[in-house]
């Protein structure tokens, strides 16, 4: 639950308002998306909602924590444990392989090496990359690395995936077939997945669809009423 969120910067003189007074609640299994165009904030309400920064004012909830009050080692532990990250432009570690970046977040939780890379394989398996296990990033195509990035974020069963221009770098294919990985692994694992976009196209996939301009929630519209059940707040 997202109480009263503000964010605003200083640029020379001046101050800029990234967000005000947000107010929201996510819910469990819900594909969300968050929409708007360039400077409407939705690139804050991310970075703020995934603890990279820390508001001027208001609270973040997440299954009762309010991370806003969270230290920044205690917000690191909390994010290895409840949050996963789709990056667009992948930030696959290029010295590992596709099962060593993908098994990287099972580290964090205390499961041992072959654990890990044995889960890491069954994921990867499920997005279809199965004969790509010991390939690095370099020899992969941009689709094939936004796969192992999917991998990763879901991997650990996080309670909330959080989706940046998820699909920014690829064509118009890849981004259908990145898309329906996505809303499987979140449907199948009943997480929360949120994603943050201005392509229109994408926002056919989720459930809700939030839209910002200048850091205000102009509409807050469902587009599957069966999908409103609550529970990260």
């Amino acid at each position: 639950m997202v109480k009263g969120l503000c964010r605003g910067y200083a640029m020379g003189n001046e101050r800029v308002i990234a967000l005000r007074n947000v107010d929201l609640t996510f819910y469990e299994g819900e594909i969300c998306s968050i929409f708007g165009a360039s400077g409407s904030g939705k690139s804050t309400f991310l970075n703020l909602l995934a603890g990279m920064e820390k508001p001027n004012r208001g609270s973040i909830l997440i299954d009762g924590t309010d991370i806003t009050k969270l230290s920044e080692d205690e917000m690191a532990v909390f994010r290895q444990k409840n949050i996963g990250f789709v990056f667009q432009s992948y930030n696959l570690l290029p010295m590992l392989t596709a099962e060593e970046n993908v098994a990287m977040p099972l580290m964090f939780v205390g499961m041992d090496r072959a654990k890990r890379l044995h889960a890491a394989d069954a994921v990867l398996r499920e997005v279809g990359l199965g004969d790509r296990l010991t390939h690095y990033p370099t020899q992969m195509s941009g689709g094939q690395q936004q796969r192992v990035g999917i991998a990763r974020a879901f991997v650990a069963r996080p309670k909330i995936v959080f989706a940046d221009e998820p699909t920014g770098n690829l064509d118009s294919k890849t981004t259908v077939e990145i898309m329906n990985v996505m809303v499987r692994f979140a449907r199948q694992y009943n997480e929360t997945l949120i994603i943050v976009t201005h392509n229109p196209e994408l926002v056919d996939y989720t459930d809700r669809i939030i839209t910002l301009k200048d850091g205000q929630i102009i509409e807050d519209s469902y587009t599957k009423k069966e999908n409103q059940h609550e529970v990260h707040s």
